[in-house]
């Protein structure tokens, strides 16, 4: 195929992301430019409009481009509810499982959800953390082959479990969200503050990795306590408190029969620079070794081997 240029959309509930690209003959995606609109809860369902309005400054000089987009857009809450697919998953599966569809002139793909079942019947989902997934699969030939473990930290932050090239299970933790509501909405946190003191992280962490499992709550309220026999200040209150989350998540994961932390070399982390940082500290803190990525690198990665997949196929079809 020729080279084209063509739009990625990171679409997630309080942003989107979109990422003018040019796709080379051999699939490969190259950075033009970076807009950010609002996120689905933030759009009034004005999906289409919202998208124009991002995209506009493009189309007089690469024309009706095509979208690829992925997240919480292709959900219930979203523009078209897409499918969870089930694992296990491999590339080609979420490169096709999706919904194609046209809107003001511009041809658009809306990758699917998904999905996995544990013995016990229970679920879990995701939508946009694949394409992290995928994206890490591409930065080495290893990643390819093997067990490895993912953590990817966020809102909901995603351990996933990927073994010879696909997805087999992954398990949600609402760390993120729990830290946003603890911070600004309960008697913990006097005074949120971003001022990051990694000493007291780390004796947050501690707190909960050398305690008793299943402690959760009680763990919670020691951030309360400290402060009350001034072991802690409110500005330090903030720190606290994210050692505590991130160290009950990276334990649970641990104690979690389905990863096996302990037959990997290392654990590999896909996220922001910071929050990379506080997990790849706590698994330190445990013993395991981590390596780090970028988010933004491989969820363009991830869209070069959707697209990779799909250009392979018209190519022999």
């Amino acid at each position: 195929m020729a080279s084209q240029y063509l739009v990625t959309i990171d679409w997630g509930t309080s942003f989107l992301r979109a990422y003018l690209c040019e796709l080379s003959k051999d699939a490969e995606l190259r950075l033009i430019e970076t807009q950010v609109g609002r996120g689905v809860s933030k759009c009034d369902g004005n999906f289409e409009q919202e998208l124009l309005n991002c995209i506009s400054s493009w189309i007089p000089q690469y024309g009706k481009l095509p979208v690829y987009m992925a997240g919480q857009i292709s959900s219930s809450i979203g523009w078209q509810n897409t499918k969870y697919l089930p694992c296990p998953l491999a590339p080609k599966d979420i490169a096709f499982g999706g919904k194609s569809f046209s809107a003001n002139g511009h041809d658009i793909y809306v990758l699917p959800g998904t999905s996995c079942e544990y013995p016990d019947q229970s679920f879990d989902v995701m939508r946009g953390e694949e394409l992290q997934i995928l994206g890490w699969m591409q930065l080495a030939l290893a990643h390819e082959t093997g067990k490895h473990i993912l953590c990817l930290p966020g809102t909901h932050t995603k351990w996933v479990l990927v073994e010879n090239g696909t997805i087999r299970l992954f398990k949600t933790a609402m760390t993120g969200e729990l830290f946003d509501i603890l911070s600004n909405s309960s008697v913990l946190i006097e005074e949120p503050n971003d001022n990051f003191d990694s000493k007291v992280f780390i004796e947050g962490a501690e707190y909960v990795l050398q305690g008793d499992a299943g402690d959760f709550s009680h763990d919670l309220f020691s951030v309360r306590t400290r402060q009350i026999q001034a072991q802690l200040t409110k500005q330090q209150a903030t720190s606290y408190l994210s050692g505590i989350l991130i160290g009950t998540d990276a334990r649970a994961a641990q104690q979690s029969p389905y990863w096996e932390f302990d037959q990997v070399e290392s654990i590999h982390i896909v996220g922001s620079i910071k929050l990379s940082k506080y997990f790849a500290t706590v698994l330190g803190l445990m013993g395991y070794k981590s390596k780090t990525y970028d988010a933004k690198q491989t969820s363009l990665l991830g869209f070069a081997s959707i697209l990779k997949q799909r250009c392979l196929t018209n190519s022999t079809n």
